[in-house]
């Protein structure tokens, strides 16, 4: 082998991981409208998902700090920014359009995240904009009015309110990447990760205390499985994953296999809640992963 080639196992292995990464992601949408049946809203599913997390990413956050030199004030502020913005407001507003739109147009408009990181480094930093990434993001986009527009169809209001909350979240998550790059570089990406999350759990808890009685703790317990599933197989490991994949395939291939996500909700979403998948879901799903796939290739 020569140097510089990476391992055919090693890519396997990445791709195995970053496949079953993308999966494990897409499921959460599943699990939080599972939830829903339960008669549990956004703000205490959000906190149960956060404190059986909590435990996970302490951890990570203590392992990948180990020998490390301590964060200085303005390491802090940047963290308690990134957490704010990356995992506690974007994963309560994506929480909260799932109680208005199917899991599958909640997941294709989330798969938009690639663009919207580009609009913002246009905005931001004068970064320019090729002509085949406009031409990504049209495509992308229409798949997503496609998806919508069948939707709001159905739904009505509800529908333009949940769509809205998710797209919320997904230009949330979007700042959190524009501005992570710098803390990144110094602090570790695993060790970010750990301590940015642990801000948002903590938010998330404090969030339920503020705004609800302790008796709305009180919920099914089928509702208690289902935030142990999403905070271990739908939160943490995936993370792990993808990052483990990160580091055998490269950023660019491990992103470019998560275009299985979108698939795998959609297929969830019709076996496991019954979602109705139409000629426009399908229309608009090919289009929405073409697009990406322009985009990502002529960047």
């Amino acid at each position: 082998m020569h140097k510089g080639q990476v391992a055919p196992e090693k890519i396997v292995s990445g791709l195995v991981l970053a496949t079953l990464g993308a999966i494990a992601f897409s499921g959460k949408a599943i699990i939080v409208k599972l939830a829903y049946r339960y008669g549990v809203d956004a703000v205490t599913l959000i906190m149960y998902r956060m404190l059986f997390a909590l435990p996970i990413f302490a951890v990570m956050a203590w392992w990948s700090s180990r020998g490390k030199p301590p964060l200085t004030r303005h390491d802090w502020l940047g963290v308690l920014g990134l957490g704010f913005s990356g995992y506690y407001l974007a994963s309560f507003l994506d929480f909260a359009g799932l109680a208005f739109i199917s899991a599958s147009l909640e997941r294709l408009i989330l798969y938009l995240n690639p663009t919207l990181v580009l609009i913002l480094g246009l905005v931001l930093y004068q970064r320019r904009i090729t002509r085949f990434q406009a031409l990504g993001m049209g495509i992308s986009y229409l798949g997503v009015l496609l998806v919508f527009g069948h939707e709001i169809s159905l739904a009505g209001a509800d529908a333009a309110l949940g769509a809205a909350l998710v797209f919320g979240s997904a230009v949330s998550y979007a700042l959190y990447l524009s501005f992570s790059g710098e803390l990144v570089k110094r602090l570790g990406s695993l060790r970010l990760v750990g301590l940015a999350t642990l801000v948002a759990c903590g938010l998330c808890i404090a969030q339920f205390l503020l705004l609800r009685p302790m008796a709305a703790a009180l919920v099914a317990p089928e509702v208690i499985w289902l935030s142990i599933l999403n905070a271990t197989v739908c939160t943490a490991a995936p993370v792990l994953m993808v990052m483990m994949a990160i580091e055998r395939i490269g950023a660019s291939l491990a992103a470019q296999t998560g275009m299985v996500g979108p698939m795998s909700t959609i297929a969830m979403g019709a076996l496991l809640l019954g979602e109705p998948f139409t000629g426009w879901v399908a229309a608009g799903t090919v289009l929405v992963i073409l697009g990406i796939f322009v985009f990502m290739r002529r960047r």
